[in-house]
């Protein structure tokens, strides 16, 4: 290189390492003491009962996965049951939470096989018998190592993973008593005997 490019590069090295004044602009943290608003903070604190847009439901139930008449976890969803709506929480369930819950709901899923620490069963009594709003409670707000979902997937499809849940666990302790059909009922109990 040219002896004179030497003092240009120099002083352009030397410019770039003056004080970064965006880097100095005052700034706040998140809900740091400050007089800038009335609370106190630095940032406004959200209205009680705020929810995001696209949790909004007239029934507070769809939402908050709690009984309104009770303020406990609702006994069951406020949502019907309907092939569609599982079929759609078997879709999610397979995407989001089989990984860690495996596909039968046993614990067993590929992460856990890998050394991730086991969730529950869903197949223990204490998570058969739990009210459908404490699935969904889990579900939004995450348990433990769970991550929550609530901003990964809308309220609606949340009660669909809860009636996928209540389908896998039906499917695991089902008995004939449980078969409204008379016919497949008579069938079954044939089998059962060895008719």
């Amino acid at each position: 290189m040219k002896a004179w490019i030497w003092p240009i590069v120099a002083t352009l090295c030397f410019a770039s390492c003056s004080k970064d004044e965006m880097a100095d602009t005052p700034r706040f943290e998140p809900m740091e003491e400050s007089n800038l608003f009335p609370n106190g903070t630095s940032a406004r604190i959200a209205p009680d009962g705020t929810l995001a847009r696209e949790d909004w439901d007239e029934n507070p139930s769809i939402s908050t996965g709690v009984d309104p008449a009770t303020g406990n976890a609702a006994e069951h969803s406020p949502l019907p049951y309907t092939k569609a709506r599982i079929e759609r929480g078997r879709l999610l369930f397979n995407i989001h939470c089989a990984v860690c819950h495996g596909e039968d709901g046993y614990a067993k899923g590929i992460i856990v096989r890998r050394g991730f620490p086991s969730p529950p069963s869903y197949h223990t009594e204490r998570l058969r018998n739990a009210p459908d709003g404490h699935l969904f409670d889990v579900i939004t707000n995450g348990y433990g190592r769970m991550y929550p979902f609530r901003g990964t997937i809308k309220a609606t499809d949340r009660w669909a993973v809860v009636s996928y849940i209540r389908a896998l666990q039906r499917g695991q302790h089902a008995t004939l008593d449980d078969i409204a059909d008379p016919e497949m009922r008579k069938k079954l109990e044939q089998e059962r005997s060895g008719s």
